[in-house]
């Protein structure tokens, strides 16, 4: 873990917002000369607090029209079983984020599908035959009403 200033914190979320910023924009609207700044920015991409600087689609407009909140309970919590569904969930791309979670469910998975019939096409061909899996429970999202990649720091 990084011990955060409050420099850190204004550069930070700075670049949470628009990772593209250059760095001597960001010096200037934080107060430090470039050469400080950049070493902060370093620091941050060494530490591994930042992970990696992406470019965020809009779905829609990329023809992924469905968000689907489904939980999955294994059939039994065996290392091999755990590892099984891991590596399952690993290689579906739309499979956006994947939380064990707590309560009478495993698995918590954020998917984003062309479609109803995509996403019906990949959980039966997919998952549902899978001897592992006990059972999925599909929420279907009708609108967001928040989406932030920023970390409230």
């Amino acid at each position: 873990m990084i011990d955060l200033d409050a420099l850190d914190v204004k550069i930070l979320s700075l670049l949470q917002k628009d990772a593209t910023i250059p760095t001597a924009e960001i010096a200037e609207k934080v107060g430090l000369s470039q050469s400080p700044c950049w070493r902060r920015i370093k620091r941050f991409r060494d530490g591994g607090l930042i992970r990696k600087e992406v470019c965020l689609l809009d779905p829609k407009e990329a023809g992924l029209g469905v968000t689907v909140f489904a939980t999955v309970t294994l059939v039994q919590h065996s290392e091999e079983h755990v590892r099984q569904f891991e590596d399952i969930v690993e290689r579906h791309p739309e499979i956006m984020e994947c939380y064990t979670i707590t309560g009478n469910r495993d698995y918590l998975l954020k998917i984003i599908a062309k479609d109803i019939e995509a996403y019906d096409n990949m959980l039966t061909e997919q998952f549902l035959h899978l001897p592992i899996i006990n059972s999925v429970n599909s929420r279907f999202a009708l609108r967001s009403v928040k989406y932030s990649t920023e970390l409230p720091i």
